[in-house]
């Protein structure tokens, strides 16, 4: 059975240049994604009658006279309702409330007409040839509450040739965006299955505990705490020993633990070859809606069970204030 894509909906206020290109790169067949929606804050955006056209479904809702937070919970409660996991803005002008932008965090991504940090906001072209730089160009990253900011995703360099204007290297610069929109968000949808990604998460969690350190064990990735003599707090587990599962595997409280956790919620654990005997559990990876904040609170309380106590009572007491 083929594996779900990832439903996306775009937001526009203008032609949709970039949302036509996201749509169609969506129907290769390979494509892990599929826009379910397209909503716009302007009924003549002339995107949404090619959305249509396309069978897509979309949606409008003018911010005219509308409190912001208001608009944008009207806009938020369209793409739940449209079963969207992921947002790409294609030339929606508007700029978001921190609420709703919290609401989508790392699963909102923006293309931008520059190569970020450098001219964000507005007059991009003009001011990349009028500082007589060398290349313009095209980002794209997730969205935070900071203005044309947050984490990069991809970015693509387009020469500014002698005598450019902005409206000439803006049309090189839109075949740009074109063509690095949809790869970033294909990346950005599969990450979920991805065990350099996953691992990468894994990583900065473990090692934001005291005195974590990785240390392969067995060929896989591991971490243990407490120096030369330390042990072993949680291992990465790709698929190990016929197992369908990408995981982090970490200490329960013994075996009992372990069954439970493992019989109630099969979706989120289960019990590990090997380490499953001795009272580890895994936690799925490979899934969609990780709660990373969980992750962690496992590692830190596995890392609670092996670390020295001369660690714990630091942590302890931090935990105090």
């Amino acid at each position: 059975m083929p594996e779900a894509r990832a439903k996306v909906a775009a937001l526009i206020s203008g032609s949709g240049t970039n949302m036509a290109a996201l749509l169609y790169a969506s129907r290769n067949p390979s494509c892990p994604y599929e826009i379910v929606l397209v909503a716009s804050n302007r009924a003549d955006a002339a995107g949404l009658k090619l959305a249509e056209a396309e069978g897509v479904q979309t949606f409008v809702l003018s911010h005219k006279g509308m409190e912001r937070e208001t608009h944008d919970a009207a806009m938020h409660e369209a793409l739940v309702k449209s079963g969207a996991e992921y947002v790409a803005l294609a030339g929606y002008m508007r700029i978001l409330t921190p609420g709703f932008v919290a609401k989508w965090e790392g699963r909102m991504l923006n293309v931008h007409p520059s190569l970020l940090p450098k001219y964000p906001g507005l007059h991009t072209h003009e001011r990349a040839i009028e500082a007589g730089d060398s290349h313009g160009g095209v980002t794209v990253h997730l969205v935070t509450a900071e203005l044309d900011d947050g984490p990069m995703l991809g970015q693509t360099p387009v020469a500014i040739l002698p005598g450019d204007t902005p409206d000439t290297l803006a049309a090189r610069v839109l075949i740009a965006e074109h063509q690095l929109y949809s790869r970033c968000l294909e990346a950005l949808v599969s990450r979920e299955s991805s065990p350099e990604w996953l691992l990468s998460q894994v990583e900065k969690l473990a090692l934001a505990l005291p005195e974590a350190e990785p240390r392969e064990s067995h060929g896989s990735p591991g971490w243990r705490t407490g120096g030369k003599s330390g042990k072993y707090f949680a291992y990465f587990s790709d698929q190990h020993h016929g197992e369908p599962h990408i995981a982090v595997l970490v200490k329960t409280s013994g075996a009992d633990e372990m069954y439970a956790l493992a019989e109630r919620s099969p979706e989120i654990y289960f019990r590990p070859a090997y380490y499953g005997a001795s009272g580890w559990i895994g936690l799925i990876l490979n899934r969609k809606g990780v709660d990373w904040d969980h992750v962690g609170e496992w590692l830190e309380r596995s890392w609670r069970e092996v670390a020295p106590k001369r660690l714990t009572k630091l942590l302890n007491a931090a935990d105090e204030f």
